[in-house]
């Protein structure tokens, strides 16, 4: 037996249908949007850490590190980073080591990032970093999603007391650790290197642990080439 609505019932239905319309079109796109959180001590200038005044000179430094490390993280989140990484090998006396070059530059995206809602907190100057994704760019990180490009998973840590340096430690570490876990379970035997690329899927967390930084991260990753130590 066919079922037929009200009328009323179709306008309720369409009522709902236009709300649900209007709150997708209000709600900014996540992949387009991209909003990170970033911190920078200020025990440089300690007698400074309850101001307010945001353009004082003594922040410099704290501001300096904050717009280093932006265009480092952002980067890896619209273009990505190719590397190259060496598992660390006891038998033939091989150091692990990771190399990471940005596919795009991180100077061709400054002047789209934005640095806003800045606030003071526990001895640190914290801000919100924000980019706009262009369609171009958008396109690429479906591009990169809609491939069949594992996910792999990633933690690292880093010295707080290296500042910034720190944070891209932390970054590095974590891009080892995915590259690692992944290819233990796909390799038998170790290679001499792996060549590849990712892109960083999400918005990294940064938290602080026993005095490092912690970077959880979601990547991407494409899949280069593996170099055997037996052509050699």
């Amino acid at each position: 037996m066919e079922r037929h609505l009200s009328p009323l019932k179709v306008f309720f239905l369409f009522l709902i249908l236009m709300m649900m319309e209007t709150a997708w079109s209000q709600t900014p796109s996540l992949v387009r949007n991209i909003r990170i959180p970033l911190s920078a001590e200020l025990d440089a200038y300690p007698e400074l850490a309850d101001a307010q005044d945001l353009e004082a000179e003594q922040y410099d430094y704290p501001i300096k590190s904050i717009r280093e490390i932006a265009p480092f993280i952002i980067t890896g989140m619209v273009y990505g980073w190719k590397f190259e990484y060496t598992p660390l090998d006891k038998g033939r006396g091989v150091e692990e080591y990771l190399e990471i070059t940005e596919i795009v530059p991180s100077s061709s995206i400054q002047s789209g990032i934005t640095y806003v809602s800045p606030w003071i907190q526990n001895n640190r100057l914290n801000c919100w970093v924000e980019y706009k994704r262009s369609d171009s760019q958008v396109q690429l990180y479906n591009l990169w999603a809609s491939i069949e490009n594992p996910v792999i998973h990633g933690r690292g840590y880093g010295e707080l007391s290296h500042g910034f340096d720190g944070i891209k430690e932390a970054a590095y570490e974590a891009l080892k650790d995915a590259i690692r876990n992944h290819y233990r379970s796909t390799i038998k035997n170790k290679p001499k290197a792996i060549r590849g690329s990712v892109l960083i899927r999400n918005i990294p967390t940064i938290g602080i642990d026993s005095g490092r930084y912690v970077f959880n991260l979601d990547f991407f990753l494409e899949y280069g080439k593996i170099i055997k130590y037996t052509v050699y």
